[in-house]
């Protein structure tokens, strides 16, 4: 199989190429086309997509079997406005409709988890509750794609929810090193609560096994539990996180929200961070696990070696 990567010198895109080429597998990366719209509902953006002219990614994409869109804004604290959802919801149903006509056999969709919002449980269904424009945008990409797949019968399309990413050189991933180190570092009591953060490698790996599936896959595709908890993920990072009292951490997340919506959700990124690193985010098992296709876990990893170049950068 050939495979091609839009979004491949990003930073989840350059770890999809990495793996694949060490999977020995055929694979090129092609930067994705800049998109705008303003349209902001799935039959809108389906219009919009059938409007857009695919004849030069259509002859980028032949001859190649597996297409994965790494591509998009990856801006959580973005503002809304015609480039997020030009990148984030139009774009996925435009490669689609280019992949579909190229002859491609399976389209690797990367979407996120931040789709599903501040929901106790996240899963596999199409049920969505975003909260800032980015989850937004990432959710009608995905809405806009099924309707692309259910009306292109000869192109396997799947969407991954990515979880919270980290991996070396990302600069959240550094952040979180050095939170891990300071004195807001804690959690809510016990502390024992599901973390979703997961690393960059086993996503790729995901996506190397999804590509490569004989068989059909489900539309969406969670990514796996890395089995680290709000505490762990904190130490791991060479933290000593402080437990606070749950209750407490409740009624300041309820006021960081209630301040947000004065400022028209300005803050609702900054809270949820705060949030997840109190209360984190559980998952149900999903296909890939009961597949037996869940990726190695390298987050533990991943964050000591962010603690280590947090130290080397302070000279301890």
């Amino acid at each position: 199989m050939r495979w091609l990567v839009l979004g491949g010198s990003g930073f989840v895109g350059s770890a999809v190429l990495r793996t694949l080429h060490a999977a020995g597998i055929d694979a090129h990366a092609l930067p994705a086309p800049r998109l705008a719209t303003t349209a902001d509902a799935p039959q809108a953006l389906l219009a919009a997509a059938d409007a857009t002219d695919t004849t030069g990614l259509e002859a980028a994409m032949a001859a190649y079997d597996v297409v994965v869109n790494a591509a998009g804004l990856a801006t959580p604290s973005a503002t809304a406005g015609a480039d997020l959802l030009g990148a984030n919801a139009l774009l996925p149903a435009v490669l689609a409709r280019a992949a579909s006509a190229a002859g491609a056999r399976r389209l690797v969709h990367l979407s996120s988890a931040a789709v599903q919002g501040r929901t106790p449980l996240l899963d596999e269904t199409g049920t969505v509750r975003p909260f800032s424009a980015y989850s937004r945008s990432k959710a009608l990409g995905e809405q806009v794609l099924d309707l692309v797949a259910a009306r292109e019968q000869s192109l396997s399309v799947v969407t991954v929810r990515a979880t919270s990413v980290q991996g070396e050189g990302r600069p959240t991933t550094a952040a979180l090193a050095r939170l891990a180190r300071s004195n807001l570092a804690s959690v809510a009591s016990p502390g024992t609560a599901r973390s979703p953060i997961t690393s960059v490698d086993s996503l790729a790996d995901l996506v190397l096994a999804l590509g490569a599936h004989p068989g059909a896959l489900p539309a969406r595709v969670l990514q796996p539990w890395e089995g680290l908890t709000v505490r762990t993920v904190l130490e791991a990072a060479g933290g000593h996180p402080r437990v606070l009292p749950a209750a407490l951490c409740r009624a300041a997340v309820r006021g960081g929200y209630v301040v947000s919506s004065l400022v028209r959700g300005r803050l609702d990124g900054h809270v949820r961070r705060v949030e997840l690193m109190w209360f984190g985010q559980d998952q149900a098992p999903g296909w890939a696990d009961a597949q037996g296709l869940t990726p190695t876990a390298r987050i533990r990893e991943v964050l000591a070696g962010a603690d280590r170049a947090a130290k080397d950068a302070r000279g301890l």
